[in-house]
């Protein structure tokens, strides 16, 4: 999997919400990294997009970086490494960002941090409900 720096980086925004920049993606050759950013926001019908149109290593990252062991396995036994890395550090395993930063991946330790912000919230807020929901 190769993307150019540039794209890493739109990529990145629009994981974080950029509307602008994931549309720009979708309709630049990129509609894989657009529909990634609705599937880590678990967005059931692009999650079945990604693994109907040929993209099972980007689904594997993002139930990696949910805590999915076996998808990190996957993805380490088809030699993608860095997005092993990445589904971990978006996990919360700090020492997977520094691996990619000792490969010299800065945009890919970016992707796994913004991710991680992500999935973080959402699991905040979805604690947030259930607190209230207990009172």
């Amino acid at each position: 999997m190769q993307y150019p720096a540039k794209v890493l980086l739109a990529w990145g925004e629009a994981i974080s919400g950029n509307k602008e920049l994931k549309d720009w993606l979708a309709g630049n050759g990129y509609p894989e990294l657009a529909m990634s950013c609705h599937a880590i926001r678990n967005h059931g019908p692009s999650r079945t997009w990604l693994m109907e149109n040929g993209h099972p290593h980007l689904m594997a990252m993002i139930r990696g970086s949910e805590g999915d062991r076996q998808a990190v396995g996957w993805l380490r036994g088809y030699g993608y490494t860095y997005l092993a890395w990445v589904a971990e550090g978006a996990d919360n395993l700090d020492d997977s960002i520094k691996a990619l930063l000792q490969q010299d991946q800065r945009e890919w330790a970016g992707i796994a941090l913004k991710i991680r912000s992500v999935k973080n919230q959402i699991e905040g807020d979805h604690n947030s409900l259930y607190k209230i929901s207990r009172s």
